[in-house]
């Protein structure tokens, strides 16, 4: 008989919080890369993992992926019974609440996890185990994408990964409420935030990027955007800039982990 220890979801309550529309950056970003393949799958699974004391997230989250495939259907995850208990109302055609943890509490593999504002509120030290248990849920050609962004979506960072492990960090923002791109800082995710000091290498890409950006200050007369595009053009020089103007356009700029991965990982 499995045992009741067995059976508890894996990891602890966070707070929880959350609004409407908070996520649309980083679903933007799911449905324009991993759109063709959650299209090409005869049923695709999305989590979204950790989606706090009310269910937007997960509702947004299905109605976004069915722009691009049209028979997606998603699972909201919550470590929370009560959370969940909430949300049930809410379950419609391709959409469902479950009480869960970083097991993963789904039949199949799931061909997308999405955590969002989940790990900030763990340690750093606890990231890498974590990131290894859900990709491990993954199914092949599967993408986790975990970050944090600020309470109404201005700001976010996120790390994609696959099964082999992180493959890019990416940076959005609504530029209109951006001084500079190191603003961004405050918004790293668990694995980066507490790297962003001297000698580690997402200090010297902020650092780049501000400089990036004050040099192309008289492209501020056309707008913020022109001026966010010029800078990654700049900044592309000298580190791998994995996207094109499709996504600078919306505010987002995409790095190759590799690149700005903590020293000694």
């Amino acid at each position: 008989m499995t045992s009741r220890a067995a059976r508890r979801p894996v990891g602890t309550v966070t707070r929880g919080t959350t609004n409407p529309n908070r996520l649309r950056r980083m679903d933007r970003w799911i449905a324009a890369v991993h759109g063709a393949e959650l299209r090409r799958a005869v049923e695709p699974v999305a989590v979204d993992l950790g989606y706090g004391a009310a269910p937007w997230t997960a509702v947004e989250l299905l109605g976004r992926l069915r722009t691009v495939a049209p028979r997606v259907r998603v699972v909201g995850v919550e470590i929370e019974p009560a959370r969940v208990a909430a949300a049930k109302p809410y379950e419609r055609e391709g959409l469902v609440f479950r009480h869960g943890g970083f097991e993963i509490p789904t039949v199949e593999r799931p061909l997308l996890v999405r955590a969002a504002n989940v790990l900030r509120q763990y340690d750093e030290g606890e990231v890498a185990g974590v990131w290894a248990r859900i990709c491990g849920r993954l199914a092949p050609g599967g993408l986790l994408v975990e970050g944090t962004c600020d309470e109404i979506g201005r700001r976010h960072v996120w790390v994609a990964l696959g099964v082999e492990g992180p493959s890019t960090v990416t940076f959005a923002a609504r530029l209109g409420s951006l001084e500079r791109p190191s603003d961004l800082a405050e918004r790293l995710p668990k694995a980066l935030i507490h790297r962003n000091v001297p000698g580690e290498p997402v200090h010297a890409f902020l650092r780049d990027f501000d400089r990036a950006w004050a040099a192309a200050a008289p492209y501020a007369s056309y707008g913020a955007r022109q001026r966010w595009m010029r800078a990654v053009r700049e900044l592309r020089a000298d580190w791998p800039v994995v996207d094109g103007p499709v996504r600078w356009r919306q505010g987002e700029v995409t790095v190759a982990w590799e690149a700005l991965a903590p020293r000694g990982r």
